[in-house]
C-alpha cells in the first residue's frame, strides 16, 4: 500500500475552518472544547511543570518554554499557555481558523505566533520544540503515523509530546458519537468518525517507531452529576499520552 503523503485530510479541516467566529462561542458549536479546557490545561500546567523544574505556584509557571500547539484552530489552548508564560506557536492547515486566532489574540493582548501550516512543513524546516502538542488531532489527520513522525522531529532534546485524543472502543461509539452527536448534540453530526480513533496501545506503538517513548497515560470524563469534566483512569474514551525522546533512537522511517 502506498503511504499517504500528507497528514491534511481536506474534509476535516473544510469542517473546522467554516466554524469561523463560532470558536470562540462557549454556547455554540465549540462548547465540549471549551467545557474540557480547564482540565487540559491543568493538566498540561502539572505535566510541564513537573518535566521542566518550574514553580507551579508562580503566575506564569510555563515562561521560558517554547511550546507548538498543533491544530491550534481558533486559539482555545494557544492563549491560555501564552497567559502562562509560554512562547507559543500555533498552526492550523485552515486559514481561516488562523486568522480568527490572530485577531482574537490581538483583542486579548497577546503574541502569539500563528501559522496557516501543517505538521511536515515546520518539520522540514528544521523546527524544534520544548513541548509539542496534538491535542483532540490525531483523529482528524489522514496517516496517523505519518503525523507522529513529524511531530515527533520538532520535540527537542528532553522536550516532551502531550497528544490527547478518543480511543476506539464501544463506549467510545455510545458515548462520544451516538451521545455527543445525536442526542446530546453536544457536536454537529459527522464530527467524529469512530473508525478514526485510535487505541492507547495504537498510539504508543506509532510513537515508539517515531522515536518517543511515553511516560504518562491517563484519561478524562464527563462527570454528569457535577457537570463537568476531570482526570480519570478511565482511558475508555477520552484520554492523554505523554512521551519524551528516547534513550536509544529508533528508525523514523
Amino acid at each position: 500500500m502506498t503511504e499517504v503523503k500528507t497528514t491534511i485530510d481536506p474534509e476535516e479541516v473544510a469542517r473546522f475552518e467554516a466554524l469561523g467566529e463560532e470558536w470562540w462561542d462557549t454556547k455554540g458549536k465549540m462548547a465540549p472544547l471549551h467545557a474540557i479546557n480547564p482540565v487540559r490545561l491543568a493538566f498540561l500546567r502539572d505535566v510541564l511543570v513537573r518535566r521542566f523544574g518550574h514553580d507551579p505556584r508562580a503566575m506564569r509557571p510555563l515562561k521560558g518554554l517554547r511550546i507548538l500547539d498543533i491544530g491550534c484552530g481558533g486559539g482555545l489552548l494557544s492563549e491560555p499557555l501564552a497567559r502562562m508564560g509560554a512562547e507559543v506557536t500555533g498552526i492550523d492547515p485552515a486559514p481561516g481558523n488562523v486568522d480568527i486566532a490572530r485577531l482574537h489574540a490581538e483583542g486579548s493582548g497577546l503574541s502569539i505566533d500563528y501559522r496557516a501550516a501543517t505538521a511536515e512543513e515546520l518539520a522540514a524546516a528544521g523546527e524544534s520544540f520544548d513541548v509539542v502538542l496534538a491535542l483532540e488531532v490525531v483523529e482528524h489527520v489522514a496517516d496517523v503515523a505519518l503525523f507522529v513522525r513529524q511531530a515527533a522531529r520538532m520535540v527537542a532534546p528532553g522536550g516532551l509530546f502531550v497528544g490527547s485524543t478518543l480511543n476506539r472502543t464501544a463506549k467510545s461509539f455510545a458515548l462520544a458519537i451516538v451521545g455527543a452527536e445525536y442526542v446530546l448534540r453536544w457536536l454537529p453530526r459527522g464530527t467524529h468518525h469512530w473508525d478514526k480513533f485510535v487505541t492507547p496501545e495504537e498510539f504508543e506503538a506509532v510513537l515508539a517507531v517515531a522515536g518517543l517513548d511515553v511516560t504518562e497515560r491517563l484519561g478524562m470524563v464527563y462527570d454528569p452529576f457535577a457537570g463537568e469534566w476531570r482526570l480519570a483512569a478511565d482511558m475508555d474514551v477520552n484520554y492523554f499520552i505523554v512521551a519524551s525522546p528516547a534513550a536509544s533512537p529508533r528508525s523514523k522511517l
